[in-house]
């Protein structure tokens, strides 16, 4: 598999993210307006957030970074590692728009609790262990129960709704079907996703395999559908998209399916509707990327990339193209080094 996949997966996560980052939060007119005038716009985006700059990138894609790191450092996954790093990068202040469940989860990491057992109980149920899961299709998509059994711990260090395991199995699934050479078909792909849903959550499965149907809407039509899967008799704090993880990761897939070849267009897609918009820019990013590689992402907007001043785009290439090398030319997949 071509290594500019494994970048492009990374650099679409967080180039997504960035352009979501300055209207997270806000609602669907002021997201459409962004969109229509600043996505689309000549000037492209250039606007950051309070003290960030253009191209700062959130939580979402500094701990999937971490656990591209955590898998580097280890030659394998280790959620030990990865625990320590998730606490660390709390305890050192260096996170950006932290989810109240993983800061949780990450002070009681800080204070000795097992990885095992320091994650947020139910019914939080935020997209905090989705958001960082593409990575683990990259690192698994040949193997697929290992793929969801890595979605499933790394997700259980912060959240241990078994929804939160079932999207981050989703977003890794997903990743790992976009790097095949076949056309992507929304019908094929919801049976995938829904099969690697079920084991966790089997009415999160059910909406999954809703996705062709959705496609066909417009977004104005389709938001009001996903926005009340999971709990359509609640009231919507959020507005747009909410950071529940089930309607944030129906959105993300919704907007790759819609356009599966053009990443811009799904990055619009993923942040007009408003809400948690990071997220679901960063989610659909890192499918998106996957699939259309790195030299097909908009590389002027992508080479801004920062995180405070740390972390740009060639240190994030560079991250990637070692760990493609670690997995398929050292062939350490899932092994631990001597």
């Amino acid at each position: 598999m071509d290594r500019e996949r494994f970048s492009g997966c990374l650099i679409g996560q967080c180039l997504g993210d960035a352009l979501g980052y300055p209207v997270e939060g806000l609602p669907p007119e002021h997201c459409r307006r962004y969109v229509e005038e600043t996505l689309r716009g000549p000037a492209g985006p250039t606007v950051g957030r309070g003290r960030f700059p253009f191209g700062q990138y959130s939580d979402d894609s500094q701990l999937a970074r971490e656990l591209l790191q955590s898998y580097e450092a280890c030659a394998r996954f280790d959620p030990e590692d990865y625990a320590r790093r998730i606490a660390a990068i709390f305890a050192e202040d260096r996170i950006v728009g932290r989810g109240l469940a993983t800061a949780r989860a990450a002070h009681r990491l800080a204070q000795g609790v097992p990885w095992q057992e320091a994650g947020t109980p139910s019914p939080a149920a935020g997209n905090g262990s989705a958001m960082r899961a593409g990575p683990v299709g990259l690192l698994f998509h040949d193997d697929l129960a290992r793929l969801e059994q890595v979605a499933d711990e790394q997700g259980r260090i912060t959240h241990l709704d078994p929804r939160c395991s079932a999207g981050a199995a989703v977003i890794a699934r997903a990743v790992a079907l976009a790097l095949a050479p076949e056309t992507v078909d929304a019908g094929q792909w919801s049976e995938h996703l829904s099969s690697s849903a079920r084991p966790f959550a089997p009415e999160f499965a059910a909406d999954v395999m809703r996705l062709p149907e959705w496609v066909g809407l417009t977004p104005a039509s389709a938001v009001e559908e996903i926005r009340r899967c999971g709990r359509p008799d609640a009231k919507h704090e959020w507005p747009g998209i909410s950071p529940f993880v089930v309607p944030s990761v129906l959105w993300s897939l919704y907007a790759f399916l819609r356009t599966p070849e053009d990443y811009w267009e799904t990055m619009c897609t993923a942040i007009e509707v408003g809400g948690d918009v990071d997220t679901t820019a960063a989610m659909a990013g890192a499918i998106s990327g996957a699939r259309v590689g790195l030299q097909r992402l908009p590389l002027d907007l992508a080479s801004q990339l920062t995180d405070q001043g740390t972390w740009g785009h060639e240190e994030l290439v560079g991250l990637a193209h070692r760990c493609h090398y670690s997995k398929h030319e050292v062939g350490v997949l899932g092994t631990a080094r001597p």
